[in-house]
């Protein structure tokens, strides 16, 4: 029999924009792609066809998505369209009609299919070529583990449900499954991602599913507890994200003191003020959240609490401001973001009256980040001379750049490292704290 002609592989081009969970979507599309036999290209011109992964939380993330469809259509032709901005088709269309396909948030299988009939896969598909891990978009050494879709919550501001739904949780075993073959491939922090980590199992009534010889529960202490123990046996990490406050969440908090997770928690407080938080329809109780942070920090000193804020939210008085930031130094939360308010298209929070100036949002976002920049650089002061974890990210030729146990990729501090040794990406290392500003940590490897 003859042999058959090796085909060259199709091209797929992807542009991925939002949040990281917009990216895990990503890395489920290019995973099922790659198992099929695609190759991808890192420039436009060279692929059959590009993959543009919207955001449209934001007017201005709408903005930059229909801006990476434009360029994608001037520098290749064929572009098929995907993700939150995705729900909204006729934007698209209205400005770029000639888009091959558009799906909304989380629909791999329609995008999959699209890419099938725009760029015929091979005849033979190579899935040993695709490692257990899949395809990532993150560094080797760290990935995000999206637990669930959607949301149950509510909040004015937010358009999150209508684009991706209501909370739809995964199985803990498939969940568990692919936490193994990250840190079975190499992966040395796990970061665990979805709209409401701390609601997670809630849809499904903790249903549980058979992993290994047990069954476990689709519930979060559980989660968390299988994780830790997975991490801990690859020492690795484990991160919480979006996490809300419930009062469940303080039975993890022992996990972290006992080092089976990082004790490390992402909370998206939003606001203090009792009267800004009721119009956003999120829980207003923020005496007894402080409370709860002086408890959490008793029973894991080394707890990190970070948060994110929405100042100049419709309605927001300078009262109501000041508030914000009394809270804010009572809390002494140590990584903070902070956004200015804007109208986001279908978001109940447009049609609220008393809409806050936009210079005068600016200036509050101003103070905000002033006063926490002092707390920030307060806290990381207290540790110089500690001697602490280090996963490193980078090493250039001034040394080398990690993070703590306390700092998330991208959206917390840094801590650079003087060192001429060769020390890899990936690597979790001791460092002595020697310096610290705002933000980042100073130090070196103790001889």
């Amino acid at each position: 029999m003859a042999k058959q002609a090796i085909t060259k592989a199709p091209t797929v081009g992807f542009v991925s924009l939002g949040c990281a969970k917009a990216l895990v979507d990503s890395e489920r599309i290019l995973t099922q792609l790659r198992a099929e036999g695609y190759a991808f290209a890192p420039k436009y011109d060279g692929a059959d066809v590009v993959i543009v992964n919207t955001c449209g939380f934001l007017d201005s993330a709408r903005e930059e998505s229909l801006s990476a469809i434009g360029e994608a259509l001037a520098e290749n032709g064929k572009v098929i369209v995907t993700g939150c901005m995705g729900a909204t088709p006729e934007l698209i269309r209205s400005k770029y009609p000639d888009v091959l396909s558009i799906t909304g948030p989380a629909q791999y299988e329609s995008v999959v299919e699209a890419v099938h009939k725009a760029l015929p896969r091979l005849h033979e598909p190579h899935l040993d070529l695709v490692p257990a891990a899949g395809v990532k978009l993150t560094p080797r050494h760290y990935a995000y583990l999206k637990i669930s879709e959607g949301c149950n919550n509510r909040c004015s501001f937010c358009i999150i449900p209508k684009l991706r739904g209501d909370l739809v949780s995964r199985p803990a075993n498939q969940l568990l499954q692919e936490a193994e073959n990250l840190v079975k491939s190499g992966v040395k922090e796990l970061l665990v991602i979805s709209q409401d980590t701390s609601a997670y199992g809630i849809d499904t009534r903790y249903a549980k599913s058979l992993w290994k010889d047990r069954e476990v529960r689709a519930k979060f202490l559980d989660l968390c507890e299988e994780l830790g123990q997975i991490s801990k046996d690859a020492g690795a990490w484990v991160r919480l994200h979006y996490v809300y406050p419930y009062p469940h969440v303080d039975e993890a908090i022992q996990l972290m003191a006992d080092g089976k997770i990082l004790p490390y928690l992402d909370i998206p407080f939003q606001h203090a003020s009792p009267a800004v938080l009721k119009n956003m329809r999120r829980p207003a109780a923020s005496e007894k959240v402080i409370d709860r942070i002086q408890n959490w920090r008793k029973a894991a000193p080394d707890m990190t609490v970070r948060s994110t804020f929405i100042v100049g939210f419709p309605g927001e008085t300078e009262q109501d401001f000041q508030y914000l930031l009394d809270w804010l130094e009572e809390a002494q939360l140590d990584r903070v973001g902070c956004f200015r308010y804007e109208n986001v298209a279908d978001a109940d929070s447009n049609a609220l009256g008393n809409h806050v100036p936009q210079e005068i949002v600016e200036e509050r976002w101003n103070r905000f980040m002033a006063a926490q920049q002092e707390i920030s650089a307060k806290r990381l002061k207290h540790k110089i001379g500690k001697t602490l974890d280090v996963l490193v990210d980078s090493v250039t030729p001034e040394g080398i750049i990690g993070r703590s146990k306390a700092d998330a990729p991208e959206i917390d501090g840094l801590v650079h490292v003087q060192s001429k040794g060769r020390v890899l990406p990936g690597s979790i290392i001791r460092v002595k704290i020697t310096g610290s500003d705002a933000y980042d940590l100073f130090g070196t490897i103790p001889v």
